[in-house]
């Protein structure tokens, strides 16, 4: 086992790793920027080390810094968190040279299942249904424009190396191509230095699956159930719940067996994310892998009743997976929600600064993960979410109404945030009967639905 785990990253999930790698009895490090000098892991790692300003690419994006700390503190493993350095194929490879466990998979298989054509490729050879769309990177915008007129309108134009929603852009007029191509491939440039786009056929209304996958490296690799994230705003995710509630056994079965199957076939090692697209008609179709945990993880933890960053931690030191996770059964119904510094009624509008009041709520089946706290200032430089707050029930219907209470008990004043919205989607009746998709929230904030219920649901 490691001896003391360099954290590379911020925020609830620099602490949730701090937190695992105490209770496995590992001394942490934590990097920081100035901006989070007061942030909650800086505080409660064994080491801290500041490796630059505020903004990401200037500290938290410096891979030079971040192993420059891990030689000065000793460490022997770096933990990427999600986000920033994460899926970079490169800065596995640094680790490995200068002697450093990545915790992981593979730079080869981060670098393969990173590049989303070649990962659909991966699963489509390996007997995972794809959507239709162009064999590989299309040339240009032209070219783009021939493989759509060829499969068909609506299509998606999508970057190889986008994630997060960026570098994506639905079509559905061969007016609007040249301009959407060209869009998404200038952010997916600015965001990962890499421009290159394919195009897939749109599914229209289909919700997003995503199934939770680890392995190790003595042959074991199992499926932890799937989670639904079609609640989302412009591709990022809002709610998430596990399990879905539009699958069946059999559809799960047989998406479960696909998630793995493609697993083996590439010799993943540590946690992963296998995402589809499932239509209306029950066909899923493999849309990306991400090569890292996910945010939304607590929600298969606490269905499953597991821990999946000490698992990370385990797997990365040679160790087999835990006995529990090869045998374990899914019980009851967790839901999270992600609460953001945002002002979802204009526009969802950052709310950077001080939190003058933190309350969070508590009680039988709540779990906050976060690294707020009143005083705390909210820096302007990084993603809008402040927490995670989820809950478990034995049944979805319990665990809505537990979701409900604690939003309904969360208070935070001084800055704006994401839970009246959330809550006015938690009371609404096609979100308790689980009849949304992804394009669900859109059309809600379309109507001015959320802007109707604005004064139910203020509650910070």
């Amino acid at each position: 086992m490691f001896s003391k785990v360099l954290v590379a990253n911020r925020g609830e999930i620099a602490l949730r790793v701090i937190r695992a790698c105490r209770e496995l009895n590992i001394e942490t490090v934590a990097v920081y920027s100035e901006a989070d000098v007061d942030s909650m892991h800086v505080q409660l790692a064994d080491e801290a080390v500041c490796i630059g300003s505020g903004p990401s690419n200037q500290s938290y994006l410096k891979s030079d810094r971040i192993i420059a700390a891990a030689e000065i503190t000793g460490a022997d493993a770096i933990h990427p968190g999600y986000g920033f350095l994460s899926e970079n194929a490169r800065f596995a490879e640094i680790c490995e040279s200068c002697n450093i466990k990545f915790i992981g998979p593979s730079a080869e298989v981060i670098r393969m299942m990173g590049d989303k054509n070649t990962a659909r490729a991966t699963a489509f050879a390996n007997g995972v249904p794809a959507t239709p769309g162009s064999d590989g990177c299309v040339e240009d915008a032209q070219d783009g424009l021939k493989v759509a007129k060829e499969i068909g309108f609506p299509v998606m134009i999508k970057a190889t190396a986008g994630g997060g929603g960026r570098g994506m852009r639905p079509v559905f007029e061969e007016s609007e191509f040249i301009s959407q191509f060209d869009a998404a491939s200038s952010e997916a440039m600015a965001c990962f230095g890499n421009g290159d786009c394919y195009i897939e056929k749109l599914v229209l209304n289909p919700h997003h699956i995503e199934f939770q996958i680890i392995a190790d490296s003595h042959g074991n690799a199992v499926h932890l159930g799937e989670r639904d994230c079609s609640m989302q705003r412009r591709n990022q995710k809002i709610i998430e719940e596990a399990p879905s509630p539009i699958l069946g056994e059999d559809l799960r079965k047989r998406m479960g067996e696909a998630s793995v199957n493609i697993v083996k076939a590439i010799g993943y090692e540590n946690a992963g994310t296998i995402e589809y697209l499932v239509d209306n008609d029950g066909n899923f179709y493999f849309m990306e892998m991400n090569t890292r945990i996910q945010v939304e993880h607590p929600i298969t933890e606490e269905v499953y009743g597991c821990d999946l960053i000490k698992e990370q931690i385990r797997i990365a030191a040679g160790l087999e997976l835990s006995d529990h996770l090869k045998s374990c059964t899914p019980r009851g119904h967790s839901i999270e929600c992600r609460i953001n510094a945002e002002d979802a009624y204009a526009g969802f509008m950052p709310s950077p600064g001080q939190i003058e009041l933190w309350y969070a709520p508590g009680g039988r089946g709540v779990r906050v993960d976060t690294h707020v706290y009143s005083g705390y200032s909210v820096p302007p430089y990084y993603d809008s979410m402040i927490a995670k707050l989820i809950v478990h029930g034995a049944t979805r219907e319990s665990a809505i109404a537990r979701m409900r209470r604690a939003l309904k008990e969360f208070m935070i004043h001084g800055i704006k945030t994401t839970i009246p919205f959330q809550l006015s989607i938690i009371d609404h009746k096609d979100f308790r009967e689980g009849n949304y998709d992804i394009g669900w929230v859109g059309e809600f904030i379309k109507r001015g639905e959320h802007l109707e219920l604005r004064e139910d649901h203020e509650v910070s």
